[in-house]
């Protein structure tokens, strides 16, 4: 027996524990909108003058008159963009093959000169 217990003071009693899934799984959100009339209003962002909702798991941009066109602007740049870059990759190609040719050719006047300066010099050889 502790010496400076308190044996007036009571017992905690433990917080009760309630199951909130068997009124997930009996009642639902379904049930919970119609019967108790929370209605949750969908989550909406603005951003630089666009409106963005989140709708089934997905961020959905709100269609508004000067969004419109200025998307409508950005996919146009974008498309020129697009264009403007595989045209840019084409010409690199063209380069690059136009680079590898000429080296492959230069290649092959350096083997020759060498032949021709072995052949020359045998040739020197020869008359001495």
């Amino acid at each position: 027996m502790p010496l400076f217990s308190n044996k007036f003071s009571p017992k905690r009693i433990p917080a009760r524990k309630f199951d909130s899934n068997i009124v997930n799984r009996e009642l639902g959100p379904e049930f919970a909108t119609r019967e108790l009339g929370l209605e949750i209003p969908s989550i909406k962002l603005n951003l630089s003058k666009q409106e963005i909702a989140f709708d089934d798991g997905n961020w959905v941009a709100e269609a508004s008159n000067s969004s419109g066109k200025d998307s409508a602007k950005i996919r146009k740049l974008v498309k020129t963009l697009e264009e403007e870059n595989n045209l840019l990759k084409l010409k690199f190609e063209i380069l690059l093959d136009m680079l590898t040719q000429t080296t492959a050719e230069s290649q092959l006047q350096l083997k020759e000169i060498e032949q021709l300066k072995q052949q020359i010099k045998g040739t020197n050889r020869a008359k001495a």
